[in-house]
Order: structure tokens, then C-alpha cells, then sequence
């Protein structure tokens, strides 16, 4: 059984927890505070999830998830990670991390950054356009369910939606793209991680992260991104 280790245990770290232990793989998750604060959670989870440091969640990982923003001053399990496919479900949002000069001046991409935090790791960014929190109920009450639950759809489906993948590693974009079909997902392929700011807060594809697109929509507003002129 494929065990994930979460680190961040927020909306986004919680969530994918949950969804990933309903998809069948098991789940150690880790948090700053330490492994007894998060009982309650594991609680809910069930007997797939565990709670650990941060380290044993990386060692005891098949691969990782950082859900929780980059900042220069992270202190990451890099030795535990060393080989490990590490998902960075993260954006770059001035407004809570700060500016990081060479993300503005678009020499690196955020998740670049981090692929530098994690040398001997396959950094694949995933998961940072669509929601996982809960929303205001619209018409129905599935409409407060947070995006990965509401619009994951079986393969095939005439509706289902995509999620993009980059990375500088063809085999992490390939677990990525299993993990997003187990999870009712389609996936699309935006690598390397320099063109990861395609996919940013603000470009056209981002315009749709509450309700999704299809594969061919989502591959059409990739292409439409165009670097802000600086």
C-alpha cells in the first residue's frame, strides 16, 4: 500500500488526507506543533492516517506533500526526502509570504525555490488550483463541499476536470498523474517547473480554480499566460 506523508496539516494538508485515505493509500501527517496536537484530526481520519514529526513522515513516505507556503527559512526533512517525489501544493501570494526578488523579477518560479530547499527530491508542483477549503452554499448543498471532492469525477466521465502537473522529473510527473486519476482527475502535463507560472494566481487558467476546466480548456489557458511586463 502506497503511504503518502503530508506535511502541514491546514485545509489543504487535512483535506488531502481525507480524500487520499477515501482513494485507498495511507496517510502519515505532520505538523509544526508536534504529532500530539493533531490526535483529533486522526481521529477523524480513521486507522489509514498516523501522526508523526515531520522527519518520520518523510522517512516512512513513498512520497511527500509540503502543504504549507515557502519561505527561505523552512526547515525541511531534506535526508528523508533525498530520492522522494515531494508534491509542493503552494503559491506565491505576496500578500501573506512577502516578495521574493527572483520570483519577481521572473528569474525563478516559487517552486523552483523549493526545488532548491530539496536538492536530492523530484519537486512536482500539483494541486495549487483548486480549492480545499468549504464555500458558501450556492443552490445545492454538495455546492459547500471543497473543489477536490465536489468535481472529482470517474475516468471517463464527459465532465470530468483537469489539474495541471509541472516538474523537472518525468517520473514525478508520472506518480502525479496516477495520483490525480485515483483522486477523479485528469491531468495535464505544464513541466518544466520554469513554466510553472503559468498555472499562478492571476492567469487565465487560475480565472477558473473554483468550478475547474476540462483537459482542452485548461491546456488553451496555459497557453494564453503571458509574463506581466516588468
Amino acid at each position: 500500500m502506497t503511504t503518502i506523508g503530508i506535511l502541514g496539516a491546514g485545509q489543504a494538508g487535512s483535506t488531502l488526507a481525507r480524500v487520499s485515505i477515501a482513494a485507498g493509500y495511507d496517510v502519515v501527517i505532520a505538523n509544526s506543533r508536534g504529532p500530539e496536537t493533531l490526535m483529533g484530526l486522526i481521529g477523524e481520519l480513521g486507522h489509514r492516517a498516523r501522526a508523526a514529526t515531520a522527519a518520520d513522515a518523510a522517512a516512512a513516505a513513498d512520497f511527500a506533500v509540503t502543504a504549507f507556503p515557502y519561505s527561505p527559512s523552512d526547515h525541511l526533512p531534506v535526508d528523508e526526502l533525498a530520492g522522494k517525489v515531494v508534491i509542493d501544493n503552494n503559491n506565491y501570494m505576496v500578500w501573506r509570504d512577502g516578495h521574493f526578488p527572483e520570483v519577481d523579477a521572473d528569474l525563478k518560479t516559487i517552486h523552483e525555490l523549493r526545488q532548491e530547499q530539496l536538492p536530492t527530491s523530484k519537486v512536482v508542483k500539483a494541486f495549487t488550483h483548486i480549492q480545499f477549503h468549504e464555500r458558501f452554499q450556492i443552490r445545492f448543498p454538495s455546492d459547500t463541499l471543497p473543489a477536490v471532492i465536489r468535481l472529482a469525477r470517474p475516468a471517463g466521465a464527459p465532465d470530468r476536470k483537469a489539474l495541471v502537473v509541472s516538474s523537472d522529473h518525468p517520473e514525478a510527473v508520472e506518480l502525479v498523474t496516477r495520483y490525480y486519476d485515483d483522486l477523479g482527475f485528469d491531468a495535464v502535463d505544464n513541466s518544466p517547473l520554469a513554466e510553472s507560472w503559468r498555472s499562478a494566481p492571476g492567469t487565465p487558467m487560475w480565472r477558473h480554480h473554483v468550478d475547474g476546466q476540462s483537459r482542452e480548456e485548461l491546456i488553451r489557458n496555459l497557453q494564453r499566460a503571458e509574463r506581466p511586463l516588468g
